[in-house]
């Protein structure tokens, strides 16, 4: 074909457009939006059936639910009441929840600062060893819990904080630190370097750029950390079971001493066992904006 026919060719292909698309696609291209939204708020409905689910069980009474499904409530709603919930609070579950809190918090913020300083040392800061003491935190990751319990406990007896809040909050600190320090020094390593100089040429030392330049960037992977570590901490049992005393015991093992004592006790269980959702379900509603950035961050430059 000569170049001139080539020349009509493609001026005909530009003025035409591209070919017209068939009705299916037409059809497609219109609602496929708003029946993939519809699909999601659906498939989101169903995983919070469960929860729902939960909360209606733990609103009726132990004859109702041993004689029905949760479900038969929406034809029968004079069945719920608060009576579990009062139950559950005049039982002492209220200091199960506050020993949770005691230990989650303080476990979460620890972590989050001294994971942010050492991700910043590792990111931004030359000294000797560097790559060789990050790999040896990056190798931590693979280290179970399960095989720590024993010394620890050991060394928690030796100093006399076996069975505190103090020493669970420092184990979870300890067994925290390695996946939050390789998170936040992968996102540090994105910030430009520019920054960084610009600050240092105004005569900013580390610790001010830490606080004025890195920290308020990393907002978004600060907000997802804190949501995994307050979710682990929050959900435990195991470390409960090793290192909370009764006095110190947080829901997660309160609720499992009810159900060995009393198994078909689901007047009792079920109202604690949706407080132990609720909290963490607020958290990730309330920040899932920086959840969603945190995860996202660094995919795109």
């Amino acid at each position: 074909m000569t170049t001139a026919a080539l020349s009509r060719a493609g001026g005909a292909t530009a003025a035409t457009g591209a070919p017209r698309r068939g009705l299916a696609g037409r059809i497609v291209d219109r609602f496929g939006s708003g029946v993939l939204q519809v699909f999601m708020v659906l498939l989101a409905l169903f995983w919070l059936v469960p929860t729902l689910g939960l909360l209606v069980v733990s609103l009726r009474t132990e004859e109702a639910n041993n004689s029905s499904g949760w479900w038969t409530v929406f034809t029968k709603p004079a069945e719920l009441t608060l009576e579990n919930y009062s139950s559950l609070l005049a039982s002492g579950f209220t200091a199960s929840f506050w020993n949770t809190v005691f230990i989650t918090v303080p476990s979460t913020f620890l972590v989050i600062t001294i994971a942010a300083l050492a991700a910043y040392a590792f990111a931004w800061i030359d000294f000797p060893g560097r790559d060789i003491v990050f790999l040896i935190v990056v190798a931590l990751l693979v280290v179970p819990i399960q095989i720590a319990l024993i010394p620890i406990a050991r060394l928690y007896g030796a100093l006399d904080i076996m069975g505190s809040i103090p020493g669970v909050v420092l184990f979870h600190v300890a067994f925290g630190l390695p996946f939050a320090i390789f998170l936040l020094r992968n996102f540090f390593v994105g910030i430009p370097k520019e920054l960084l100089e610009a600050a240092r040429m105004d005569g900013a030392g580390e610790w001010r750029i830490f606080a004025t330049v890195v920290f308020p960037l990393a907002k978004p992977a600060v907000a997802s950390l804190g949501i995994f570590q307050f979710l682990w901490v929050w959900n435990d049992l195991l470390v409960a079971l090793v290192f909370a005393d009764t006095e110190n015991q947080p829901m997660t093992k309160a609720l499992q001493s009810q159900m060995r004592q009393f198994g078909t006790n689901v007047d009792v269980l079920a109202p604690g066992s949706f407080l132990s959702v609720i909290i963490p379900l607020i958290l990730f509603f309330a920040f899932q904006r920086y959840f969603v950035q945190g995860l996202l961050a660094g995919s795109v430059k």
